[in-house]
């Protein structure tokens, strides 16, 4: 069993590794993330920082994946409680020695989930350059009334009965596993999916804030990576949701009146 937990624990840790090597260094974008971070401004500003990107099918799947891997490194930390306690009841079943690698068809699965929005992601950012909402270069919200709506939003969305459903999954592997656990390969890609479905509902919001603050911007994405791992790993925290969605749309007001008051 330890040898099985190992094996999960190294290729879960390898895959954050390298997705976050990978968001870090913005590969195949004219700047890396860490330039980017560098350069951020006050949010909805626009910044001066030449012509807008062609989105030809080479840019969209490469914008694609810069989506996907970097939902990679953001969620894979802390779906790897559910992850492993997987492994740990296939352990003790008659797929025991299959465990690990039904352990990795669970977290593909996950992850599917999640280039499932990164798709909406990449076709949302798509759309937001065309009408000029969103600066290209920067990929930020170039709109500070925007902007503020998109935080209004976001904080609504933590106060939603859907969200707190949606969470209350992800912070109950256990029974989620014992509802959902189907045998074979499939099966584990299956339950992999669904639980990353789970996830998907309870954080989209919250990945939209990427907008506002920069899609490559490394304090936001450490900053929002972070927070979903606290929501998800202290299930005893229930007020936790609920103070981020108030102070949201307190933060969404003061941006926007900021916006009507100095016509921005």
């Amino acid at each position: 069993m330890l040898h099985d937990r190992a094996i999960v624990l190294g290729g879960v840790f390898l895959i954050v590794l390298a997705s976050a090597w990978y968001t870090i260094a913005g590969i195949g974008m004219n700047m890396t993330a860490t330039e980017m971070t560098r350069m951020a401004g006050p949010i909805g500003e626009p910044m001066q920082m030449g012509g807008p990107p062609v989105w030809d099918l080479q840019y969209a799947i490469l914008i694609f994946l810069m989506w996907w891997v970097m939902m990679i490194a953001m969620m894979t930390p802390s779906a790897a409680p559910a992850v492993l306690l997987y492994t740990a009841i296939k352990r003790v079943g008659r797929e025991r020695d299959k465990a690990a690698r039904f352990s990795f068809c669970f977290l593909t699965g996950y992850l599917i989930a999640w280039a499932f929005f990164s798709l909406i992601a990449t076709s949302l950012q798509w759309g937001l350059e065309s009408v000029g909402l969103s600066d290209g270069p920067m990929m930020t919200i170039r709109s500070k009334a925007f902007a503020g709506c998109v935080l209004i939003a976001a904080g609504a969305y933590q106060l939603s009965d859907l969200k707190t459903a949606c969470l209350k999954h992800c912070q109950s592997p256990a029974r989620f596993i014992a509802d959902h656990n189907r045998p074979g390969a499939y099966g584990a890609l299956r339950t992999g999916a669904l639980h990353g479905l789970y996830c998907l509902g309870c954080c989209w919001a919250l990945m939209a804030l990427l907008f506002v603050g920069g899609i490559m911007n490394l304090y936001w994405i450490a900053g929002i990576a972070v927070y979903v791992a606290l929501e998800k790993l202290l299930p005893g925290a229930r007020w936790l949701p609920a103070l981020t969605g108030i102070v949201l749309i307190a933060a969404g007001l003061w941006v926007v009146l900021d916006a009507v008051l100095t016509g921005f």
